[in-house]
């Protein structure tokens, strides 16, 4: 400990209460809009990604290599 150490006595009627800082607001408002693109970003590619399958499904009941029994 060094020689010079300051104290600093608050008394019960003396204590400021601290007010909630703007920039933890900020911080919380970027992580949320971080969030809800991530989330949306999720649906979007589930969502490209079963259109993808069904479309890939469709094409290969459209041009399968067996025939069809009006074609025998």
């Amino acid at each position: 400990m060094t020689a010079k150490m300051k104290i600093k006595v608050i008394k019960k009627g003396e204590a400021v209460k601290a007010e909630p800082s703007v920039k933890a607001e900020k911080v919380s408002k970027k992580t949320q809009a971080r969030e809800m693109v991530s989330t949306v970003t999720n649906w979007v590619s589930d969502f490209q990604s079963r259109k993808r399958e069904e479309t890939k499904v469709a094409f290969e009941q459209l041009f399968s290599s067996r025939p069809r029994p009006s074609e025998s």
